[in-house]
């Protein structure tokens, strides 16, 4: 069984109010780990700690702009001024703009879309995995989908942002090898918040994936066992890449 205590290492979940950061923030926080819950709303950031119930000590929210390099420098000056460390970066922003064909899609949208998944994720492995470094231990890990790698018709500018964060982290994970620093990805169609997928089974949802099931890969990807996956994009759809 993989030794996934993760006692007193420093977690920074960006995105952390969401379905899918909600869990793994609890996740996180159960396995031991001091929590750096980032995001655009501090009053949803603070509501999360809360519904934590961590000790002061344990927990700290803070407000970004994510794709913004010096806010993001200022985030890495207070973590680790609170916690003194930087272990493992969740990387959960980024959203989905679509619908359109190559043709009719403003540029405009594909600028919104590497903003919220290419220019976060740079300015976040720049703050953040020089300290991983240093304690030549560290986990980057981000959520991505099959359609970065076969984009389906319009569903370019998400393809765009998605495909870039890709190679970003795929050549971080490059860089940092045998490093005890590690970057990996889980890939997932549609995060079943509302457990569709065992409430009423069917065919549309038959691929879907809860965020249990995710944070508890990312738990298994941030242990010991763990240490020689890098540079994995691992499929959570149920079927092979």
């Amino acid at each position: 069984m993989a030794n996934t205590s993760l006692q007193d290492r420093t977690v920074i979940i960006a995105g952390a109010a969401g379905g899918l950061g909600a869990v793994a923030s609890a996740a996180f926080a159960d396995a031991g780990a001091n929590l750096a819950l980032l995001g655009r709303s501090l009053d949803k950031l603070d509501e999360l700690a809360g519904d934590l119930k961590l000790p002061d000590a344990r927990v700290l929210t803070q407000a970004a702009n994510l794709s913004n390099a010096q806010e993001v420098e200022e985030v890495a000056k207070a973590v680790m001024k609170k916690f003194k460390r930087i272990d493992v970066l969740l990387n959960f922003v980024g959203g989905w703009i679509g619908g359109k064909d190559v043709l009719s899609t403003q540029k405009a949208d594909v600028d919104s879309m590497l903003d919220q998944h290419l220019y976060s994720t740079y300015a976040m492995v720049q703050a953040f995995v020089p300290h991983m470094l240093n304690a030549k231990w560290g986990r980057v890990l981000a959520v991505s989908s099959p359609n970065a790698s076969r984009p389906p018709g319009n569903n370019s500018p998400y393809a765009i942002g998605k495909s870039a964060m890709e190679a970003l982290l795929l050549s971080l994970a490059q860089e940092v090898k045998h490093s005890g620093v590690t970057a990996n990805l889980v890939l997932v169609r549609t995060i079943d918040v509302a457990h569709q997928r065992e409430i009423s089974p069917s065919k549309e949802n038959k691929s879907w994936i809860t965020p249990e099931e995710i944070s508890a890969t990312l738990l298994h990807l941030c242990s010991e066992e763990a240490a020689m996956i890098n540079g994995a994009r691992v499929p959570m759809f149920g079927e092979p890449l």
